[in-house]
């Protein structure tokens, strides 16, 4: 178990942006950063970044925290896995209260599986350098492909021995459990014989965002067992889902963020002989066909795609769904030909690495030009050619950005030569019944150009009810407390210190009880800590072990809107901020909260005396109405309200 100390260096050095820019591409806006979200597919970015906080919050999920909780929510680490990864990232040494035995046993099987896959990569590592069959065979190989060592070493390619129980014989040495090398897929067991799954093969890891080891492909370099296949992977497992995994992301991810587009591209040869070459931001499929999950794993990095195809026509139009899938999910696609014959790693060794560089530049093409080039190579054929049209059109289809949509059917008239009307009618039939048969008519309404509301829908005003409106002044008030708690909201003149407004908000807030049981709890705490001279701050509560806590505090602390610093630096318009005068907008926020409490008071007794039976019992039911009706009007004119409804 990592103690207390070294949790304690980790959070201090841990920097929410840092973290976070390592799977989203995050923009400036004001004192924060916002992104899409990398949780949904959304159009519009609803996820904030506070630095100042140390804190993320994604408006579209409800989901925040600090760089702990991301990682947690991105990449489904636990606790100790992600405080791991922190520690690596910040060069944080990490003690552990024990080592022994016991507490490897006890650690849970996600960890442990992903300590054997480390072991099995260092295993094959090895091999490939150091022992003779490796170097022989396996190293021979790669350098016979043109990899160089750093390249080797990068991408940590391996090698497994030709024997049956190399790797299980290893691991058994070492001391690892066996039950895990099978739940990793790396051992066989068949008929009460076990083997190694890779035995005289190179090895390919496949490396999570993270850089951990997941999963394996390897090639078999010899041709003596016809029955076994050229190509194996491993299964999957609890670490290894193919559909959600990109081969080569690890190594990519920050060029593909630098340089904002990502090349695309089949096997893993292909991702390794780019890399050499100088593109870096390249990622492979592995072979499988592209999912929605390994499209929204290049969002994270990227809303720009460049596809590399292999020289084989009849290759091209099979890997077609691809392109709309990407187009579907928000991705903006670009795509590169090569000569017959040729891929993306031949066609990178043959021309050298500015040349290949060169010629990328200079054929990527918009999907919609590739397309044509690729349907109407049988132009004389009527038929053929209005199938082709509409395939093109189909893709357009699939773009959710009406006005790219609308850019793309020009471009699409200009270079078919076919009136622009024409495809608009075509596209728009596409739509409809896309929307029908998702039984989505009423979405056509924000999507299709073509259909609008004549007459506009009333929309009913939400009644808001006296509990939600305490429980909104509630969250208001603590927000004040929670995001400036330790500010000085009076001086006393000449001592050079004064109130913070932690102690003001307490004085003021006394007598009041919050209704909202996390609310309550977050005000216990601070109440607590002041009795023992401390302030609580953000940190404190969003690395609370109650993880309502920590939410709330996520959430109260966080602002989805924030004005932008033009309205000042720009337009010159003064805009005032809370910030500005602390104890006026604490002590409104309180009285509000007071205001709504005074009113369900009200409602409260109106309702005593309603059920009232006696005469005294009414009496003493209409005094306090008249006294709660007086407070409420006097509330009500400190907050400068004209009604108090």
């Amino acid at each position: 178990m990592i103690n207390d100390r070294t949790i304690e260096e980790i959070k201090n050095r841990m920097d929410i942006y840092e973290v976070v820019s390592d799977f989203v591409q995050l923009k400036k806006a004001g004192s924060s950063y916002k992104a899409l979200s990398p949780f949904t597919d959304e159009k519009t970015p609803s996820f904030n970044v506070s630095p100042s906080k140390g804190i993320f919050k994604c408006f579209s999920t409800g989901k925040g925290g600090d760089a702990i909780t991301f990682l947690m929510e991105m990449d489904g680490l636990t606790y100790v896995e992600a405080l791991r990864y922190l520690a690596d990232k910040y060069g944080v040494a990490i003690q552990e209260e024990s080592t022994s035995q016991e507490y490897k046993d006890a650690q849970s099987e996600r960890e442990s599986l992903f300590i054997i896959m480390n072991f099995a990569k260092e295993h094959f590592v090895k091999n490939l350098w150091e022992v003779a069959e490796g170097r022989n065979i396996g190293l021979t190989y790669f350098k016979e492909r043109g990899f160089s060592e750093d390249t080797i070493k990068n991408f940590d390619l391996g090698y497994s021995l030709d024997q049956w129980q190399g790797l299980i014989d290893a691991a058994d040495s070492g001391g690892y459990n066996q039950d895990y090398l099978e739940k990793a897929g790396l051992k066989i067991v068949k008929d009460d014989k076990a083997y190694d799954r890779f035995r005289g093969r190179v090895v390919f890891p496949i490396h999570n965002i993270t850089g951990k080891v997941i999963a394996f492909g390897a090639r078999k370099l010899k041709d003596g067992d016809k029955k076994s296949p050229k190509y194996i992977n491993s299964p999957e497992t609890e670490l290894y889902h193919k559909s959600k995994i990109l081969y080569g992301i690890f190594q990519a991810k920050n060029e593909i963020r630098n340089l904002d587009n990502c090349y695309l591209v089949e096997g893993y040869t292909d991702v390794i002989s780019l890399a050499q070459a100088g593109v870096k931001n390249v990622v492979a499929s592995s072979g499988t066909a592209l999912t929605e999950d390994q499209i929204k794993l290049i969002k994270r990095f990227t809303g720009n795609v460049t596809v590399l195809f292999d020289g084989d026509k009849a290759g091209i139009k099979a890997s077609m769904r691809g392109i709309d899938m990407m187009l579907e999910g928000g991705l903006n696609v670009k795509s590169v030909p090569f000569p017959e014959g040729e891929d993306p790693d031949s066609y990178s060794k043959a021309l050298g690495s500015n040349a290949f560089k060169e010629y990328l530049s200079k054929e990527s093409k918009d999907f919609i030009t590739f397309k044509t080039d690729v349907y109407m190579q049988d132009g004389s054929d009527p038929i053929k050619r209005a199938d082709s049209i509409r395939e093109i059109v189909n893709s357009i289809a699939k773009v959710p950005d009406p006005i790219r949509r609308t850019v793309y059917i020009q471009e699409c008239s200009s270079l078919l030569k076919v009136d622009e009307q024409t495809l608009i009618t075509e596209l728009n039939k596409l739509i409809l019944k896309t929307h029908r048969e998702g039984n989505q008519v009423a979405n056509v309404l924000k999507d299709s150009r073509i259909i609008q509301p004549s007459i506009p829908i009333p929309v009913q005003e939400k009644v808001v009810s006296i509990d939600e409106a305490i429980k909104t002044q509630e969250r208001d008030s603590l927000r004040m407390l929670i995001n400036y708690g330790e500010e000085l909201v009076e001086e006393v003149t000449g001592s050079g210190v004064g109130y913070r407004l932690v102690d003001y908000f307490m004085a003021e807030i006394d007598d009041i009880d919050f209704q909202v049981p996390v609310y309550r709890e977050i005000l216990n705490l601070y109440r607590s800590a002041l009795e023992k001279g401390n302030i609580l701050s953000i940190s404190d509560l969003v690395g609370h072990d109650d993880r309502a806590v920590s939410q709330a505090a996520v959430d109260i602390s966080t602002e989805r809107y924030e004005v932008s610093p033009n309205w000042n630096d720009k337009y010159e318009i003064q805009v005032s901020h809370e910030r500005d005068t602390l104890k006026s907008s604490t002590f409104t926020n309180i009285l509000r909260l007071k205001f709504r409490i005074v009113q369900k008071m009200i409602n409260e007794n109106m309702e005593k005396i309603k059920l009232a039976q006696q005469d005294s019992e009414i009496e003493e039911c209409l005094q306090i109405q008249k006294d709660l009706k007086a407070m409420e009007m006097t509330i009500a004119q400190s907050l400068g309200n004209v009604t108090t409804k």
